[in-house]
């Protein structure tokens, strides 16, 4: 009985540690900075991006209006960079992205930021 119980713990930390191994911290995060109403239909978005310098990452960008319907978005590509984009080596990056809007914009933001994936290489 001791033996089946020492046996389930275990199982329960290895279980544990492999799933805090692959759920670690995201390998892209975003802060919004500002929004700025623009003329003619126009938003602007300004926002950071936190990543691997050597990654490529898409961020949703949007604008809202007064009831959070999304009247503006873009997606914006966030290339390569290096130790003179950002202040910790290029890992976090400042943008700034303009949105056509259908009505007006009240708001907007990052609504979420992915990491592309290489294409495997063919044989």
């Amino acid at each position: 009985m001791r033996l089946l119980v020492v046996s389930m713990l275990l199982a329960a930390i290895a279980a544990v540690a492999v799933v805090a191994l692959t759920t670690g911290s995201p390998r892209v995060t975003y802060k919004d900075v500002g929004f700025a109403v623009g003329e003619n239909g126009r938003a602007g978005v300004d926002f950071e991006v936190t990543k691997d310098a050597r990654d490529t990452a898409q961020c949703a960008v949007q604008a809202l209006s007064e009831n959070f319907a999304v009247v503006g978005w873009s997606v914006v590509t966030i290339g390569p960079t290096g130790p003179e984009d950002g202040p910790d080596g290029g890992r976090t990056t400042a943008h700034r992205t303009d949105l056509r809007t259908d009505s007006p914009a009240v708001s907007g933001g990052v609504e979420s930021c992915w990491i592309l994936e290489e294409a495997p290489q063919q044989a």
